[in-house]
C-alpha cells in the first residue's frame, strides 16, 4: 500500500494511511502495529480515530525517521510503500515508481512450442 508522510511546515508530524488502506489492511481488533524502518522495529498506538475519521499514524520515532528520509524533498509530503509483513505488522520504505509505459523485449522468433527458431 502506498502511504504518505504528514507534514506542518519542516516538521513531520505522521503517516497518513488512508480510509481506504485501514480498512484493506487493518484489523479492527489491533490498537497496536509493529513497524520496521530500516533496521529498527517499533510499535505504534492505533487512536481510535485511527478507525474513523483520522488514518493516520503518530509517533515520535516515526516522525524522526521520516524527516530523516524526508530531507532533501523539502515540505512536500513523501510517497512511502507500507507492506504487511504479518500479524498487524508492516514494513515502511520508499515507494518504488512503476514505470509508465510496459517494457517490451524483443525475444526472437519462436515456433509454436516456444523454441527459439534464430
Amino acid at each position: 500500500m502506498v502511504v504518505t508522510s504528514q507534514c506542518n511546515g519542516h516538521r513531520v508530524t505522521g503517516l497518513y494511511v488512508g480510509a481506504n488502506n485501514v480498512r484493506r489492511y487493518f484489523s479492527k481488533r489491533a490498537t497496536q502495529i509493529e513497524i520496521r524502518l530500516d533496521h529498527l522495529l517499533i510499535e505504534c498506538g492505533l487512536s481510535p480515530g485511527f478507525w474513523h475519521d483520522k488514518p493516520e499514524i503518530h509517533d515520535p520515532r516515526l516522525c524522526l525517521w521520516l524527516e530523516s528520509k524526508q530531507r532533501s524533498s523539502g515540505k512536500a509530503p513523501v510517497p512511502l510503500a507500507m507492506i504487511p509483513s504479518g500479524n498487524n505488522s508492516f514494513i515502511l520504505g520508499p515507494a518504488k515508481k512503476e514505470p509508465t509505459a510496459p517494457l517490451l523485449y524483443d525475444m526472437g522468433d519462436s515456433d509454436e512450442d516456444g523454441r527459439n527458431v534464430d
